[in-house]
């Protein structure tokens, strides 16, 4: 299905058709060249489709609270199916599975990525920000960030770094992991699950950084926390977001990292954890 030119190329990324009758729960779907990364799409596109399969389910119960996504192997270029199951349903909570499948060289079903996440109702209760947003410049007073441009994907986002930009030199004198910068969709376009979902993967690796040495790297597994109910995206609007990341420990082949993404309020929006393999 061609979509018209004025949809934004993200939603263009995200179109999800039925499978049809005789494959309930799946979605046919197509990876985008607009967010293409070094050796396939960019892995937040990748983690957004799983939302979109949550979000266009018919039995869909509430919003979504938490994601785990895991990256079995590189997503190729060209179609895919995904897969979404609720496999159990409470009162206000719901359960899924999902998985994202292609067909290989040899014509055999591979899997790409597997997925579980919660959805539920949102109750009006008590709350707070335990963790509240750093004090930074606010990002009109910040200049655009131009990134590699070999990247497609970095062109689909307006990045302000505050701190922890991608090093000029690779010349092993990193000393830390921490990057903060304003970051939103571009064009601008109105927050959803599945944007916020593919924000939330918005950094590089922290061992760039942290080393200031161009090892290769990759997400294998990646866990999102949505804080914000649909009201509190809806205030975001196409407004930036500020986005932290820092690791916490590089050891036998993989380092973590802890995210946090908040509005230009100050409302924290999502926090996620990743696992990513790298080489030394």
């Amino acid at each position: 299905m061609t979509l018209p030119s004025s949809v934004h190329p993200f939603d263009q990324a995200l179109q999800l058709t039925p499978a049809g009758q005789n494959e309930p729960d799946t979605w046919l779907g197509a990876t985008s060249p607009a967010y293409w990364n070094m050796v396939g799409p960019y892995g937040g596109t990748t983690a957004a489709t799983a939302v979109q399969a949550l979000m266009q389910h018919p039995d869909l119960l509430g919003e979504p609270v938490a994601l785990t996504v895991n990256y079995a192997s590189a997503t190729v270029e060209g179609p895919f199916k995904i897969k979404a199951t609720p496999v159990r349903t409470n009162r206000s909570t719901q359960h899924w599975v999902l998985s994202l499948t292609q067909t290989d060289v040899q014509g055999q079903t591979a899997t790409v990525m597997t997925a579980t996440a919660m959805t539920a109702l949102r109750r009006d209760t008590w709350q707070t920000n335990d963790m509240p947003i750093p004090l930074v410049p606010a990002p009109q007073n910040i200049p655009r960030t131009h990134l590699k441009r070999s990247m497609e994907w970095l062109n689909r986002y307006d990045m302000r770094f505050v701190a922890g930009c991608v090093p000029e030199q690779w010349d092993g004198t990193g000393s830390g992991s921490l990057t903060q910068l304003w970051v939103r969709d571009e064009p601008q376009r109105p927050l959803d699950y599945a944007s916020l979902t593919s924000l939330s993967d918005v950094f590089y690796p922290r061992i760039w950084l942290r080393r200031a040495t161009h090892v290769p790297a990759g997400t294998v597994s990646m866990t999102i926390y949505f804080h914000a109910s649909k009201g509190q995206l809806l205030e975001s609007g196409t407004g930036f977001l500020l986005a932290q990341a820092q690791a916490q420990a590089f050891r036998n082949g993989f380092f973590d990292q802890t995210a946090q993404l908040w509005s230009e309020a100050g409302t924290l929006l999502v926090s996620s954890t990743q696992l990513v393999y790298f080489k030394n």
